[in-house]
C-alpha cells in the first residue's frame, strides 16, 4: 500500500490519476487502498473468494447462457450503466453481482464495471466548513459507475469502539451497510476508511445528492461499497452522496430524524446547503446501542 502525505498525486492507483488541487493544508495521512482490506472483528475477509464463477466463452455473458446473469440478473446495460438508477426518492440500493474471478469470460466483458477501478479524473480539494470534498473533472453520465467507497471492514464491536471513543471534533468516516434479505433477516457490513482507505473517504454529504450506493459483490461476500451517478454530473461539481443511504430527502420535515436517543449525541451540521437539507448530518445510533 502507498501512503499518502501531502500533495502526493494518486497515479495509477485505480487505473486512472486522481489530481489534488494545491493549497496551503496537506492531506490527512492514511494508507491508499483501492480495495477493502480486513480489519479487527471482521467476520469475513474482502479477500476471500467465496463465488463460483460462469464457464462462457465469449467476450461478454449473455443472459441466455450465463449463469451468473441468469441467478442474479442483468445489472448493467450495453453504455455500462447502472439499470436500476430510475429510483424513487424513498428506494434503497438492491445488490448488484459482477462476474468474478473464477469466471471464463474476458475482462471485457460488460458484467464487469465496478472491479476495474477508476474510470473518470477526479480531484480532491478543500474549502469551507465542510473540509476535503471531491469533484471530477469530467463529464459523468447519469447511472456510470464513479468511484468505491473502500476501507477497514470490521466488526460491530469495533464499529461501536471508534465511535464511542471519538472526540467531538474528530472527523468519522464509518459507514454501516445494511442489507435486508429473505425471512427478515439483516447482513450489516461496517467500512472505516480513517486509516486505510481510497479517495472515496473525501466524498462529502448532502441531502440532494449526486451519487448513491450501491453494494456490489464481485469475489468476496463482503460487498464493495460502489457509488454511482444519479444523474448526469458536469464537470467541475463536485460529488456528494447521502451518508443515510437514501438518494434523495423526499420533504425537509421527512428528513429530519425523530427525538429519540440521538439527541445523546452531538450531532454534527450538515453544510450542504440543499432546500430539503435536515440541518444535521445522518448518523446511525442502533450502532452506539447494540449489544
Amino acid at each position: 500500500m502507498n501512503l499518502l502525505r501531502g500533495y502526493d498525486v494518486c497515479c495509477g492507483l485505480e487505473n486512472l490519476a486522481v489530481y489534488v488541487e494545491r493549497g496551503e493544508e496537506s492531506l490527512p495521512q492514511f494508507e491508499y487502498s483501492p480495495e477493502h482490506v480486513s480489519g479487527p472483528g471482521a467476520d469475513q475477509d474482502p479477500s476471500e473468494i467465496t463465488y463460483l464463477g460462469c464457464d462462457c466463452v465469449s467476450t461478454s455473458c449473455r443472459p441466455d447462457s450465463c449463469s451468473c446473469l441468469q441467478h442474479h440478473g442483468e445489472s448493467y446495460d450495453e453504455n455500462l450503466c447502472l439499470r436500476d438508477c430510475e429510483r424513487k426518492e424513498t428506494d434503497f440500493s438492491r445488490p448488484v453481482f459482477e462476474c468474478n474471478v473464477m469466471c471464463k469470460c474476458s475482462e471485457a466483458c460488460k458484467n464487469r464495471v465496478v472491479q476495474r477501478g477508476l474510470g473518470y479524473r477526479l480531484q480532491m480539494f478543500k474549502g469551507g466548513p465542510k473540509g476535503w470534498g471531491l469533484h471530477t473533472l469530467e463529464f459523468i453520465p447519469k447511472g456510470r459507475f464513479v468511484c468505491q467507497y473502500a476501507g477497514e471492514v470490521i466488526g460491530l464491536a469495533e464499529a461501536r469502539r471508534r465511535l464511542q471513543s471519538q472526540k467531538p471534533g474528530d472527523m468519522n468516516y464509518l459507514i454501516a451497510v445494511k442489507e435486508h434479505i429473505d425471512g427478515g433477516k439483516m447482513i450489516e457490513t461496517f467500512v472505516d476508511p480513517a486509516v486505510v482507505g481510497n479517495v472515496g473517504r473525501f466524498l462529502n454529504h448532502s441531502c440532494q445528492p449526486n451519487l448513491f450506493m450501491v453494494p456490489v459483490r464481485v469475489n468476496s461476500v463482503v460487498p464493495k461499497l460502489a457509488l454511482f451517478a444519479g444523474r448526469d454530473i458536469l464537470a467541475g461539481e463536485e460529488l456528494m452522496y447521502d451518508y443515510s443511504g437514501r438518494y434523495k430527502n423526499v420533504t425537509e420535515k421527512a428528513s429530519v430524524q425523530e427525538t429519540t436517543d440521538i439527541d445523546l449525541v452531538e450531532r454534527k451540521p450538515c453544510y450542504c446547503g440543499a432546500e430539503t437539507c435536515s440541518g444535521f448530518l445522518p448518523f446511525d445510533i442502533s450502532v452506539m446501542n447494540s449489544g
